[in-house]
C-alpha cells in the first residue's frame, strides 16, 4: 500500500479560505493536486480561524492535541496583526515560535515546512477608503520579517504577495466580500506549495 501523507496547516482566514468552499481553500486544492501526482495525501488538518492573530493561534495551539508529526506544515498568519495597528516588531517573536513549533509538528523537519507570504489586502475593493499606501508598506515590513526569518530558521519561504497584488483587485480573484481571495487566487498558492512538496520528493511538478 502506497504510504499516505499527512499535512497541518496553520494560519488565519487565508488557510479557512473565508466565504469559499471548503475544497477550494488551498489546502484542500494542494491535497487534491498532490494526489493526481500520485502523492498520497489525507485530508489536511486545518487550525486556522478568521481573525486570528499570531498570539491567537499560538493560545489555540497550546489547548490542543494535535499529530505527534506531520509530513508537511504550511503557516500563513499575520495580516490580522497589521490590520489591528500592531508594530511589526512585536509580531517577530511570536511567528518564530510558530517557525519552531511547525518544524517539531514537522518531525523536526525544516525543509517540510512552507511559510506563505502574507497578501496585500490594500488592493482589494475592501480598502477603497483606507490608507492603502500606509497599508502596503506595513505589509512590506511584515513580509520581510516573514521572509528572514523563515531563512533563517531554514523552512520554505513562498512569495505570493507579488502577483496577489497583480490581480488581487479583479473580481473573478476575489470571494463575494471584495476582500478574501477566490478560489481561483488559492489555486495558484496551492500550485506554488505543491512545487515544494514535490521537489522535496524528487518528484516532477505539474500544473
Amino acid at each position: 500500500m502506497n504510504k499516505q501523507f499527512s499535512y497541518l496547516a496553520l494560519g488565519d482566514s487565508y488557510t479557512v479560505g473565508e466565504l469559499v468552499p471548503l475544497y477550494e481553500s488551498f489546502p484542500y486544492q494542494l491535497v487534491q493536486m498532490l494526489r493526481t501526482s500520485n502523492v498520497n495525501f489525507i485530508a489536511p488538518e486545518i487550525i486556522a480561524q478568521t481573525g486570528w492573530t499570531t498570539d491567537e493561534l499560538l493560545l489555540y495551539l497550546s489547548k490542543t492535541a494535535l499529530l505527534t508529526q506531520y509530513d508537511l506544515v504550511t503557516l500563513l498568519i499575520g495580516v490580522n496583526n497589521q490590520y489591528r495597528g500592531r508594530e511589526p516588531y512585536l509580531f517577530k517573536p511570536d511567528f518564530e515560535l510558530l517557525i519552531q513549533k511547525a518544524i517539531k509538528w514537522a518531525n523536526g523537519s525544516s525543509k517540510n515546512v512552507v511559510v506563505l507570504s502574507i497578501p496585500d489586502w490594500s488592493v482589494t475593493p475592501f480598502a477603497h477608503e483606507k490608507n492603502i499606501l500606509e497599508i502596503a508598506s506595513a505589509i512590506d515590513e511584515y513580509n520581510k520579517i516573514c521572509r528572514e526569518s523563515s531563512k533563517a530558521m531554514g523552512v520554505h519561504f513562498i512569495d505570493i504577495t507579488t502577483q496577489q497584488r497583480e490581480f488581487g483587485h479583479e473580481k473573478e480573484f476575489l470571494a463575494g466580500d471584495g476582500l478574501h481571495p477566490s478560489g481561483k487566487e488559492y489555486k495558484r498558492w496551492a500550485n506554488a506549495i505543491k512545487r515544494v512538496v514535490c521537489n522535496n520528493m524528487g518528484l516532477t511538478a505539474t500544473h
